[in-house]
């Protein structure tokens, strides 16, 4: 954590706009920093029962991202783990009651939020119902839009009433929510701009899971994938590949009229006016 101190204050110096600095953590910052203070997952914590414990350690994760410099925390977990076979979410998720899996993650949510840590709902439209790992491929969730709405859509659409900063669009591929082949949630503009802005009313910070996945990145070759999850609706690009061709690509776009410089400008502001 000394060493990450140093090097977040070095960047931030170093910069000439002030960097927004995020860390997956989940369980806490050990979840990618040795020597710090490990928390139990999320289906630990819902066993437990007791919501202000939640909350509790909601605050001390907050504080724990603060004395480092970090703005957000990609948590909650806010899908419901569903599919005993998937291999991905399971102890990550509070369970697989819609219930419980929102109660616990408002809390969660709230304690980040009231302690100066952007939260982040994720991900995106579900991927509890997952049999496969979007790290490795491309998902496909099988569900009817009615059966989305009664279970995984859920907690987010409550998360979102109840003002989380920003959501995680998951790469995956839902046909009752876009039947485009083969086409990951989060290059669709029908799920993140359809669904999540206008159909759940979200105004917040939209990120991308990371864009290294095998689940998206074998969409598009690096630069092209990055502008299409762009176009797509998503603010915020998590771990592209290739920055430089990314910048390049959304630049081309801009100067061509692909997409309006006030839409890039739009998106950014969204950033400024995040509530840290």
């Amino acid at each position: 954590p000394v060493r990450q101190a140093l090097l977040t204050n070095y960047y931030q110096q170093r910069a000439r706009v002030p960097l927004m600095i995020g860390i997956d953590g989940e369980w806490g910052l050990p979840m990618r920093l040795d020597s710090t203070v490990r928390y139990p997952r999320q289906m630990t914590l819902s066993a437990i029962g007791n919501d202000s414990v939640i909350y509790s350690m909601g605050r001390q994760v907050a504080a724990d991202c603060k004395r480092l410099g970090i703005h957000i925390n990609f948590a909650p977990d806010a899908d419901i783990n569903n599919n005993p076979m998937n291999p991905i979410i399971g102890s990550r998720s509070f369970g697989d009651d819609r219930l419980v899996v929102t109660r616990n993650a408002l809390a969660y949510m709230r304690a980040l939020q009231d302690h100066g840590v952007l939260a982040n709902a994720k991900h995106f439209p579900g991927h509890g119902n997952a049999d496969s790992d979007s790290h490795l491929t491309l998902p496909t969730i099988r569900q009817s839009r009615d059966s989305m709405e009664s279970t995984e859509l859920y907690p987010f659409r409550r998360l979102i009433d109840d003002g989380v900063s920003s959501v995680m669009v998951a790469h995956l591929h839902v046909p009752s929510l876009d039947s485009t082949r083969d086409l990951p949630s989060t290059l669709s503009k029908p799920i993140v701009e359809g669904l999540l802005q206008k159909d759940l009313g979200f105004k917040g910070l939209i990120f991308t899971d990371a864009l290294n996945m095998k689940g998206v990145s074998a969409c598009y070759k690096p630069g092209l994938l990055d502008l299409a999850a762009l176009m797509a609706g998503n603010d915020i690009l998590l771990y592209a590949e290739d920055v430089h061709k990314a910048v390049d690509e959304i630049t081309a776009a801009v100067d061509s009229g692909l997409i309006s410089q006030s839409e890039i400008d739009r998106r950014v502001k969204k950033v400024l006016m995040a509530k840290f």
